[in-house]
């Protein structure tokens, strides 16, 4: 191997790097904060009883997914974050982004887990196995968990548990969520910008399909059910404001 090959190749390597690190301090960072309603309060675990649509009595003691895939655009959409986040009501309710500079008007996220990491198995950090979001794998990742108690329920101890996930065709679970911003979000050199997002839990139970408590208080695999809930992931998400 000639030193001329060898200075190539080091001259390749080098610019990738600083290309990366120059990219890395051009960028701004963007937060995006989650903030769970149900019955037009925000959410409080384990206290506090809700009803759904269907006049349906529940309290929710957990509450746990995951997002990926975050990127914004305006005229063009900027290339996505790969990184995977699990938030959980209560304890993880924020993720930072990094963002190109550029002005923007949409905000995109997946709800869920990209095929390849669930062919790849127990992975770390968000995807680790020890965070309880983790089937096997055959059946992936948990991509929405969330757990509690109703009235209406037909389960021992009238249990509610909806694990909601799978990456299989025809019943993958994973949902891209598109929002409209309500101003534009100017990102510049440096700067820092916050997105605060609802979920709403009335539009979970009632949303493309009816999710009946007393029909379906236990979900916990991938599957026809699974992927109906799935279905109204898109409703549930609203941006109350840019800052």
């Amino acid at each position: 191997m000639n030193k001329t090959f060898l200075r190539t190749v080091a001259f390749f390597f080098l610019w990738m790097f600083c290309s990366v690190q120059c990219m890395a301090q051009n960028q701004g960072k963007l937060l995006l904060r989650f903030h769970v309603w149900a019955n037009n309060n925000e959410l409080v675990l384990a206290d506090s009883s809700y009803t759904n649509a269907f006049n349906e009595s529940y309290q929710i003691n957990r509450l746990k997914f995951y997002i990926s895939n975050i990127n914004v655009a305006g005229k063009k959409m900027i290339p996505y974050n790969k990184e995977i986040f699990l938030l959980e009501k209560g304890i993880a309710d924020s993720v930072w982004a990094d963002v190109l500079p550029g002005v923007y008007d949409k905000l995109f996220f997946t709800l869920g887990v990209d095929s390849a990491f669930n062919n790849t198995g127990a992975q770390e950090g968000a995807l680790d196995p020890l965070n309880g979001m983790f089937w096997t794998w055959n059946s992936g990742y948990i991509f929405f968990k969330m757990e509690g108690y109703s009235n209406a329920s037909t389960a021992d101890l009238q249990r509610i548990e909806h694990h909601i996930g799978g990456y299989r065709s025809p019943f993958n679970a994973a949902r891209l969520i598109e929002l409209k911003l309500p101003v534009s979000l100017t990102v510049t050199e440096g700067s820092s910008n916050t997105i605060d997002i609802n979920l709403n839990i009335d539009n979970y139970w009632n949303g493309l399909h009816s999710i009946k408590i007393a029909e379906q208080a236990l979900i916990m695999s991938p599957g026809n059910q699974a992927s109906k809930i799935a279905d109204n992931f898109q409703n549930m998400f609203s941006i109350s404001s840019v800052h």
